[in-house]
């Protein structure tokens, strides 16, 4: 049986044929252009292939209530010519086989529940550090929504003393998207943070708010397994510095086991999402 997947983002979409092992058989990567020149290049792929059904993690914001009038719709984006577009619809007359959508970072969580690091246990956070902060939770093979989807990157967390960034996001301003994410990284410092690698006192700053942001989640959730992805995770020193936080913030409070087996990196090699976007066809 093939099933197709899509990574639908704000800057890509990458398209798979696969199988419920999570194999793939081909894959693509194709512009995020405008809805209905994005949609024909999707279409023309998997139109050579005989798919039974198709899971898609979509950008957001994105209506996911089922009871909804405009279930399945994109909703407030930034990517203006998206805005109030009908996805899963557009999606269901294309291909005219049943659809199943989730967010990016849902589908990311579950394609490491299933395929990856996480395989080994009931339940993971994924979080994706890059042009902003988003998190999927998965929790015995189901992804959580809620009435709209969480958006994890939007708490707020407490701003350093002697931080006076303003923050990036043009929503809440100094939230956790708007202090920690790349767009933050490069508002604060006027460069992108591949240029600042070697600067100690960037990644101690960022590390300070993502380990923020940790806890909130662990006292919340209690996830066995919280999983770093996205670009700015890319910093790899980043890790032992969020865990030495966490850790620190925690204080003993709750139990979190090995700080290396709790805070860890993506195993599928950035395939998570396309992965979890197989596995939602099939993921009760």
């Amino acid at each position: 049986m093939l099933l197709g997947g899509i990574e639908a983002g704000g800057t890509k979409f990458v398209c798979a044929v696969g199988d419920d092992s999570g194999r793939i058989i081909n894959k693509i990567s194709l512009p995020t252009v405008d809805p209905e020149e994005t949609i024909k290049a999707v279409r023309e792929f998997f139109n050579t292939y005989s798919i039974e059904a198709l899971g898609v993690g979509s950008f957001g914001p994105i209506d996911l209530d089922v009871d909804s009038e405009t279930y399945g719709t994109i909703l407030n984006t930034p990517k203006t010519k998206w805005k109030h577009y009908d996805l899963l619809g557009n999606l269901k007359r294309a291909f005219q086989v049943p659809v199943y959508l989730d967010t990016d970072v849902n589908a990311a969580a579950l394609g490491e529940y299933k395929y990856g690091v996480a395989s080994d246990v009931k339940s993971c956070l994924y979080i994706t550090v890059g042009t902003g902060i988003g998190a999927g939770f998965v929790q015995d093979g189901k992804t959580y929504i809620g009435k709209n989807h969480p958006e994890m990157g939007h708490i707020f967390v407490q701003q350093r003393e002697d931080d006076t960034f303003a923050g990036s996001c043009p929503y809440h301003g100094a939230c956790l998207e708007g202090l920690a994410s790349g767009t933050a990284i490069e508002k604060r410092y006027g460069q992108k943070g591949v240029s600042l690698s070697d600067k100690e006192e960037v990644w101690e700053l960022e590390a300070y708010y993502l380990a923020q942001a940790i806890v909130n989640y662990t006292m919340i959730l209690s996830p066995e397994m919280i999983i770093l992805g996205g670009g700015v995770m890319k910093q790899e020193n980043l890790y032992p510095l969020i865990r030495e936080k966490v850790l620190e913030l925690v204080n003993g409070y709750v139990e979190i086991g090995s700080r290396s087996e709790f805070i860890v990196a993506p195993g599928l090699a950035d395939e998570q999402g396309v992965k979890g976007a197989l596995a939602l066809t099939f993921g009760e």
